[in-house]
Formats: structure tokens, C-alpha cells, sequence
């Protein structure tokens, strides 16, 4: 249940990145897309208590993320743009460093929760993520869905992601104290800066 809660902007990320693939590819991304970056949560969270304790992770993660936001909102308006995600291998590659990036707090998260039982703590952990795994794909699918038949819900699904990159540099370990006044200003920018960069794509593409 902690896994999926924290997940919901995860399935928006996967439906963002399958967008531009061909439809008998969407499925086959995602699955293969979330069993890599479920291995990598299982690595991070060896590595959880370590991973909390380095500073400005968090920060540079979310400007990362917020560059994602960004580069798959792109690549919704420029149908001729070739590159990740429009393969099966860039969408893939799009959604486990994404994943990766956003999987810090879930990761931290589920760590905490399972070391209230210790000596169960790693086939907690396993079992479910296993379990969050299909369900994360079918609401993928989902946001996929109805993507298409809305192609306007892009810029809420990369709103959402620049949601989450404002999100994780205010709760930065090193900085996140001193930034503590732009707490809801930063996630206003960061998402209004998306929607403008949006009808500016738009606008381009027009032309």
C-alpha cells in the first residue's frame, strides 16, 4: 500500500515515456521498464540508511526530474523527434533513471516500515514491490489510455513530475532547512513553468 501511494506519479512517468511508441511496444516497455527499476529499488534500499545520509541527493535529483518533466513534454509535440522516447530501448532506458531518480523517498519509506519488523524486513520489501509491480503497469496503462484520446493531459502529467521535482529538492537533507520559505512557491513555478513551456512547444509546432 506505502509503495503504490508513493508510485502514483511513477505510472503518469510510464505512460509519458511509452507515449510515442508504437502501440504492440507499450506493454512490453513498461514491463520490462518497471522489473529493471524494481531491481534497483530492492539495491537502493540495501543502501537506504547510507542514501539518507548523503547531502544535496535530493536537490540534484530534482532538478533532474524536472528535466525529464521537460524532455517528455518535448518530445509530445515533436512527432519528428526520433529519439528516446519514441524506441523501445529509450523508453526502457527513460523509465528506470526516472524511476530511479523519483525512488528515493519510496525507497526510504519502505525501509522504515519494514524495519519495524527486522527479521522479515527483506521479504517484506521483495514481496511488495513484486506485488505494487502489476498494478503500477495497469495504471500506467491506464494514464496511457487516456493520454491518447486526451493528448492535451500531457502537461498534466509532466505538471505532475515537476510537482515531485520541487517536492524532493525541498526535502533535501543539506539544503532543504534553508529552503524551507519557498515551500509550495517552488512547486507553483516549477509546474507553471511547464504548462508556459508547454503552449510554447505548442505554439512552435503550430508554426
Amino acid at each position: 500500500m506505502l509503495d503504490l501511494i508513493l508510485s502514483g506519479d511513477n505510472a503518469v512517468l510510464i505512460a509519458l515515456a511509452c507515449k510515442k511508441l508504437p502501440k504492440q511496444h507499450h506493454l512490453k516497455a513498461m514491463i520490462i521498464g518497471c522489473s529493471g527499476a524494481i531491481i534497483i529499488r530492492i539495491l537502493l534500499t540495501v543502501f537506504a540508511t547510507e542514501l539518507l545520509a548523503v547531502p544535496y541527493i535530493q536537490f540534484i535529483g530534482g532538478f533532474a526530474l524536472f528535466y525529464i518533466a521537460i524532455k517528455l513534454l518535448d518530445n509530445g509535440h515533436d512527432e519528428e523527434n526520433t529519439a528516446a522516447p519514441a524506441t523501445l530501448l529509450g523508453a526502457v532506458k527513460t523509465i528506470i533513471i526516472a524511476d530511479f531518480i523519483m525512488s528515493i523517498d519510496n525507497v526510504l519509506s519502505m525501509a522504515g516500515l519494514a524495519n519495524t519488523i527486522p527479521n522479515e524486513r527483506w521479504s517484506l520489501i521483495i514481496c511488495g514491490l513484486l506485488i505494487s509491480l502489476p498494478i503500477v503497469i495497469c495504471g500506467a496503462q491506464i494514464f496511457l489510455l487516456i493520454m491518447q484520446k486526451f493528448p492535451s493531459l500531457i502537461y498534466l502529467g509532466s505538471a505532475i513530475l515537476a510537482f515531485t521535482a520541487a517536492k524532493m529538492i525541498l526535502m533535501d537533507k543539506a539544503l532543504g532547512h534553508y529552503l524551507i520559505y519557498f515551500n509550495g512557491w517552488l512547486e507553483a513555478i516549477f509546474m507553471i513553468s511547464i504548462f508556459l513551456w508547454g503552449l510554447y512547444k505548442n505554439k512552435q509546432t503550430a508554426h
